[in-house]
């Protein structure tokens, strides 16, 4: 896989814009990025957490790793995704169906994007006996 040929973090819109050899680019939201994060604590091992109220996270930096991937520090304290080319190429291609898969998920849980509310269906109550 190759290496992107430019990543722009673009404060404005609130994403990150891969540029590609083929000249293909690809716009990813911050929250997008945070919410697909390859980190462990996101992806798990194989069952993903769903991770709502993150429509206004924001991204205070970028930091190269090696020559294959970079990691994204978020300003909620998330840094420990390492958002491979491949990975980025990856949600490039699937941003659209990987966005309502999550929207789909956060819906079916009760679940939103805004950071400062909780659905009551989202809340697990312990059953009476």
């Amino acid at each position: 896989m190759q290496a992107p040929q430019r990543i722009v973090n673009r404060k404005g819109s609130r994403e990150l814009r891969v540029e590609w050899p083929d000249g293909r680019e690809d716009h990813l939201s911050w929250e997008f990025l945070r919410v697909h994060s390859p980190s462990a604590e996101v992806q798990g091992h194989g069952n993903p957490k769903v991770i709502p109220g993150k429509r206004e996270v924001g991204l205070e930096r970028i930091e190269p790793v090696g020559r294959y991937a970079v990691k994204l520090v978020f300003d909620d304290g998330h840094d420990t995704g390492l958002y491979s080319w491949e990975i980025l190429d990856h949600y490039g291609r699937e941003r659209d169906t990987l966005w309502q898969q999550y929207l789909d998920a956060l819906q079916e849980m009760g679940m939103t994007r805004e950071s400062d509310v909780v659905s009551l269906k989202s809340l697990h109550y312990p059953a009476k006996g």
